[in-house]
């Protein structure tokens, strides 16, 4: 196998095992812990980042590792090199509360920029992938964004941050601005899935703020290879450490973008926060 053939195949092998885990304990009875008032861990999270970093450490020992539930600071800082950027299960509230929108999101980054991703939805058995410069899959076949022109035509899709008691205003005001404005805005509750969702023209943006890079390395990947654009809130170069996100079809994107920055403009959000 060649070795980028292998970086996929491994990105695959793991996040189909960490489907193979979340079903087997979905509508069981979980242990389930508090990271944040609001922010959940399952036993599940933490079993099955455990089983992709063994792999990881037994196929490439010289990889480093950055995972929601044990990431240490030298992997959340470290840029230069391989890094595989790991989501063991996104969605996880979703997931604790018995919905079946969650997924296993998986990225190779070389020197900060994702080169393979692969998110598994075991509930659907849809397995996204890509490969940077080559192309995005569902199951195989080629993905491609929608068509969408305007944002009266597009169903857009957002997520809201753990620390959303703290900024309620701030969230649901920019969401009611972009309901005003689109077809239809939905909340899933997986930035992963929402992504490849955007990849595969089930939506026609996204958009969200205070985000991990094991929320958008893969899913990010996976729309720029669908033909979509991402970016950060301001229009800036997409990049994994970034906090906020915005993923589209690429035709509405200015749009978006420009939706964005009229409500930030308006003095309804506090100008010195991290965008």
């Amino acid at each position: 196998m060649a070795p980028d053939a292998q970086l996929l195949a491994t990105a695959v092998e793991v996040v189909l095992r960490a489907g193979e885990m979340q079903m087997a304990g979905f509508g069981t009875t979980l242990r389930v812990d508090k990271k944040g008032a609001i922010d959940l861990v399952t036993e599940v999270d933490v079993a099955v980042e455990r089983m992709a970093r063994a792999l990881i450490a037994e196929r490439f020992p010289g990889h480093r590792v950055l995972a929601e539930e044990f990431a240490g600071s030298d992997e959340r800082t470290a840029l230069s090199g391989p890094r595989w950027v790991f989501d063991p299960l996104d969605g996880t509230t979703n997931y604790a509360h018995g919905l079946p929108v969650f997924c296993a999101s998986l990225a190779l980054e070389m020197d900060g920029v994702a080169t393979v991703g692969a998110v598994y939805d075991p509930t659907r058995r849809e397995l996204f992938t890509a490969e940077r410069g080559v192309g995005a899959w569902l199951n195989g076949a080629p993905l491609r964004v929608s068509r969408a022109e305007t944002l009266i035509d597009s169903m857009l899709c957002t997520g809201f941050p753990y620390h959303v008691h703290e900024a309620v205003e701030d969230a649901v005001g920019l969401f009611g601005r972009f309901l005003g404005q689109a077809r239809a805005v939905r909340r899933l509750g997986s930035a992963a899935i929402d992504l490849c969702y955007v990849a595969a023209g089930r939506l026609d943006g996204f958009w969200e703020r205070s985000l991990h890079p094991w929320d958008t390395a893969a899913g990010a990947l996976v729309v720029e290879e669908a033909g979509g654009r991402v970016t950060t809130f301001t229009g800036g170069t997409y990049q994994s450490r970034e906090p906020s996100l915005v993923a589209s079809n690429g035709l509405i994107h200015d749009a978006m973008l420009g939706t964005i920055a009229a409500f930030e403009e308006g003095g309804l959000r506090p100008r010195n926060r991290t965008v």
